[in-house]
This record gives structure tokens, C-alpha cells and sequence, in this order.
């Protein structure tokens, strides 16, 4: 009996450890080089490095989400570690990159530029360049 009493307070003990504390909330910003916010930008998630817990639930490894018209996607209760975070949106470059997210709250501001002009390696020869 005194076997039972102290598995149930080792137990009982170790039950903080299964909490969510391993896990954070997420909220990404994402805006245009004058600042002004980007809606509907495509926003992945991939966790490189998260901390797993012993659990029955099935991990998710990575989303996909839009931003909202203030130009944020907000993620709930997501594993602590590196995330790389890649966004992509219509009429701006690209953007990719890795972030060590270690915060209960974190906000990560990214700021998407302007597409670049073409540029060809032929010069003036090329025939798709445009006649001055």
C-alpha cells in the first residue's frame, strides 16, 4: 500500500511537466516596405527544431495559413524552438528564414519588398529585351 501511495505522489509531481508550458503563441506581421499591412499573404510554418512531450496526440510539423486584412496570423500552442517561417504574396519577393522562438507570446514583423526589375546576362542583344 505504502508502493501505491508513493507512485500516485510521483505522479502527481511529475504531472506539471506535461503542461503546456513547452508551447507558444505565435502572431505574425507581416507589411510591405512603406509599412502598410499585406492581406491574404500565404504564411508556412515548418518546425525545424521543437521540443516533443510523451503524449498520445499526433504532432503537427508544419502550417499553412493566410494573413488577415491587418496583415497578422496568429497561431495558438505551438511547440518552442526553431520554426523557419516563409512568406510569399502577390507582387512582392519572396521571404524565408529561421526564427528561435523560445517566448510564451512572440510577434515576428516581417517586412516584404517590391519585386526586383529583370535583368538579362545578354545586354542590349537579347531579343526578349525591350527596344529603346
Amino acid at each position: 500500500m505504502r508502493n501505491v501511495i508513493l507512485l500516485v505522489l510521483f505522479l502527481a509531481a511529475c504531472l506539471p511537466s506535461f503542461g503546456d508550458n513547452d508551447y507558444t503563441r505565435l502572431t505574425v506581421k507581416v507589411t510591405d516596405d512603406k509599412g502598410k499591412p499585406i492581406d491574404r499573404a500565404n504564411v508556412r510554418l515548418v518546425f525545424k527544431q521543437g521540443r516533443r512531450k510523451l503524449t498520445l496526440k499526433k504532432i503537427r510539423r508544419s502550417w499553412e495559413l493566410k494573413t488577415s486584412q491587418e496583415g497578422t496570423a496568429k497561431l495558438p500552442g505551438i511547440p518552442k524552438g526553431d520554426i523557419l517561417i516563409q512568406i510569399t504574396a502577390k507582387n512582392h519577393q519572396s521571404f524565408g528564414d529561421t526564427f528561435t522562438i523560445e517566448e510564451d507570446d512572440r510577434l515576428v514583423e516581417i517586412s516584404l519588398k517590391a519585386p526586383q526589375q529583370p535583368y538579362s546576362v545578354h545586354g542590349p542583344n537579347d531579343p526578349r529585351a525591350k527596344q529603346q
